[in-house]
């Protein structure tokens, strides 16, 4: 690549406090091993004004997913003979369990455990123990797919690895890190902190946005695995050095996490190991985001280029379009305008396979899918056609056709009529859940339905239900115990021959199609 672009990454540096505005952020950029840039501002405490700096710790959330990963490749290199103790895990699991590289590459086909809180009647800020997780997973006992043939996101695929890491070494989780990563890579200030009560230097992550104000976040789960490293910039800038150092040796840990990750049918997948594979600016980058309640971090690097972007914020905004626009500008880069949309997209479609809704709005340069976790921003290619990263969708008629490579899946969407009003009131009652052993109750009120849940956690919040079309209807989180929460969830009511509701399934992105029995 041309050399290192000074002057318009420091301008991309400069102008983060106000794109992603919050109480502060941290940014380092590496080149050819060495740091070229780093960035503090604002507080890690609002109120007693104690300065956020390269040292303060923060966490990191989901990175830790390759730290787990990279301890599970030094302990044990070949995973396959540790494929046996999945199955103590998921006991009354049905199908085809899921190997240990299947979970390491979100491949296990497995519901995630922290969206499944709300549907267990888990409230955000309630404290979820560590002796909570597995009675939860252990309750599993169908999954998205067969393991091995498409890609969803599953916190809980880390946890199980955690486990059986640590019951395999009888070593902690904490000490392998160090040994393995920490103390190689020189991260002198890395730590375990797994109880989200108790943060690294007493950092606060705060919720909120310009818009409604900032306001302390409310953790209280345990992580482990999936989760629960802090580290301060200067830890992970640290990291990124090592894996520079280390990159022409095809022994060396971040090769074997970073190397191309397949599908089992040999199609490349786009996530392996806890890494992420992408295309930034023609270049190949390898990373991953984190996120709780108050908190969002990203780090990437780029093999050919030697260029690594760290960003950690101590609020909500989108640390990986920081990242990205950093990565871009330093090599030089920017991203093509868009075409202008000729044609309108907006409108309700229905993933009947997965049972989820997807909404597109059209807007003058691009348009914006909800689907998955959160919004999708999308551009056209030709009239018919409207891509991003990791998506395109096309015209079939009424219908749509819309591909996700990265989760090897190409998925039907069916037009749906929508309609402003429903009667709620046929849909009220008690439903439950053979596969959560759990239940949701929906309430009508003048109009206006709501679910409540009932689990191993305890009640729920009433959670507003919407009409989008007939017997399809839409069920907001906006907080949950993970971060971020889940987004709307699509409710499918289902009816017997006389068309008596008899029951329902509900499904997110990171959790499809929970099957609901009416029982009155």
């Amino acid at each position: 690549m041309p050399d290192l672009d000074t002057a318009a990454m420091n301008a991309a540096l400069d102008a983060l406090p106000k794109a992603f505005p919050g109480p502060g952020g941290l940014v380092g950029v590496m080149k050819d091993g060495e740091i070229v840039a780093t960035r503090a501002w604002g507080y890690s405490n609002t109120e007693t004004g104690t300065p956020l700096t390269t040292a303060s710790r923060m966490p990191i959330c989901s990175i830790s997913k390759q730290f787990t990963c990279g301890v599970l490749l030094a302990e044990f290199g070949d995973t396959t003979a540790l494929d046996a103790h999945v199955a103590a895990f998921l006991p009354k699991f049905t199908g085809p369990l899921p190997t240990v590289r299947q979970l390491c590459d979100n491949q296990s086909g497995l519901r995630d455990y922290w969206a499944l809180t709300i549907l267990q009647g888990g409230l955000a800020e309630q404290t979820f123990r560590r002796e909570d997780a597995l009675p939860l997973i252990a309750r599993m006992k169908t999954g998205h797919f067969a393991p091995g043939t498409s890609y969803s996101y599953c916190n809980c695929n880390y946890r199980i690895v955690s486990e059986i890491i640590e019951q395999e070494t009888g070593t902690d989780l904490e000490t392998l890190y160090r040994k393995h990563i920490w103390e190689p890579a020189s991260m002198s200030g890395a730590v375990l902190t797994s109880d989200t009560r108790q943060p690294a230097d007493g950092v606060i992550g705060y919720e909120g946005s310009d818009a409604t104000g900032f306001f302390p976040a409310d953790n209280g789960i345990f992580w482990i695995g999936d989760a629960g490293i802090s580290a301060s910039l200067d830890d992970m800038l640290a990291y990124e050095a090592w894996i520079d150092a280390t990159r022409d040796d095809p022994d060396a840990l971040y090769t074997r996490l970073s190397a191309t990750p397949r599908f089992a049918d040999g199609t490349p997948a786009q996530y392996g190991f806890g890494l992420a594979h992408e295309t930034i600016g023609g270049a190949a980058f390898t990373g991953h985001a984190g996120a709780l309640r108050g908190f969002r971090a990203y780090r990437m690097t780029a093999r050919d280029e030697r260029l690594s972007v760290v960003v950690l914020f101590n609020h909500e905004g989108d640390a990986h379009e920081a990242a990205r626009r950093v990565a871009l500008a330093a090599m030089g880069k920017a991203d093509p305008a868009p075409a202008p949309i000729e044609t309108d997209w907006d409108g309700l479609w229905l993933d009947e396979a997965r049972g989820l809704r997807a909404r597109i709005t059209t807007g003058r340069s691009s348009a914006t899918l909800h689907y998955a976790t959160g919004a999708e921003t999308l551009t056209a290619s030709s009239r018919d056609r409207l891509g991003a990263p990791g998506v395109t969708v096309m015209r079939e008629g009424d219908a749509l056709r819309m591909e996700r490579p990265g989760e090897n899946a190409t998925l039907s969407l069916a037009p749906l009529a929508e309609i402003a009003t429903a009667d709620a009131s046929a849909i009220a009652g008690r439903y439950v859940s053979d596969e959560l052993e759990a239940a949701m109750t929906i309430e009508a009120r003048d109009g206006a339905a709501y679910a409540v849940f009932e689990g191993m956690l305890g009640q729920g919040r009433r959670e507003r239900l919407a009409p989008l079309a007939e017997d399809v209807w839409s069920l907001a989180t906006r907080r949950a115990m993970d971060a971020p929460a889940p987004g709307d969830w699509t409710l499918l009511v289902q009816r017997d021959d006389a068309g008596q509701v008899i029951g329902a399934s509900l499904g997110c992105w990171l959790a499809r199609r929970v099957s609901y029995r009416r029982e009155g």
